[in-house]
């Protein structure tokens, strides 16, 4: 089994919105993509807790999958590579850390 770790530091502003607002609009979409691509094993999403440190992640995205094949299909699939332009507009230049491992 494979866990697929990824973290965001969000913007204050972006489209428009507030960072809880964009935090919270990608915690829902990520969560939709669990009925869009059934090689997720597992998944679950978190935000930064208020008053977190200046500089923390803001999001954290933990997820499972049977193999790294299996991530690769999540990661290819249409729905994963809309979310991924979606979040690309609200987050950091540099805000994004992804790790995988074998559990």
């Amino acid at each position: 089994m494979i866990q697929h770790i990824v973290m965001f530091k969000f913007q204050e502003t972006a489209c428009g919105k507030t960072k809880a607002e964009n935090l919270e609009e990608a915690r829902q979409r990520m969560l939709a993509l669990r009925e869009q691509i059934p090689q997720i094993r597992g998944m679950e999403v978190r935000l930064a807790a208020p008053g977190s440190a200046p500089g923390n992640y803001d999001y954290i995205l933990i997820s499972q999958f049977d193999s790294m094949e299996e991530l690769e299909i999540y990661q290819k699939h249409p729905a994963h590579v809309a979310f991924g332009k979606f979040v690309t507009e609200l987050r950091e230049p540099d805000g994004r850390a992804c790790m995988d491992y074998q559990l």
